[in-house]
């Protein structure tokens, strides 16, 4: 059942992939900008899609499902990792751009939680 939803992962993979160089080339960085977000995007309409027309059956949707919960982790980790590291190399400028929202959030939270009816945890 797992090996129905690669076809559809690789074509989402290879058609985010592109669109991300391109993107990245539109706007003149020399990098993929959202290519893994692109193709995640573009498996999730695709999968709707297919489920609207009926075109899948039981196998392929397990199949797709479970590589969405594999793709995920490991693809993201994958981009963080690369993205760390240019930044870091990259100058001051790029890893302030990347701590400001990590400081903004973790003051922000627990604001949140306070004005949050269900902040009772037992």
């Amino acid at each position: 059942m797992i090996i129905y939803g690669v076809a559809i992962l690789a074509f989402c993979y290879v058609i985010g992939q592109l669109f991300g160089e391109f993107l990245g080339k539109i706007i003149g960085v020399d990098a993929n900008v959202g290519g893994v977000g692109f193709a995640m995007l573009l498996l999730i309409l695709l999968s709707d899609w297919f489920n609207k027309k009926d075109y899948l059956d039981r196998n392929t949707e397990n199949g797709i499902m479970f590589w969405n919960q594999m793709y995920i982790p490991i693809v993201v980790a994958m981009s963080a990792t690369q993205n760390v590291r240019v930044a870091v190399s990259s100058g001051f400028i790029a890893v302030l751009a990347g701590l400001v929202p990590i400081v903004i959030c973790a003051i922000t939270i627990p604001l949140l939680a306070k004005l949050s009816k269900n902040t009772q945890l037992d």
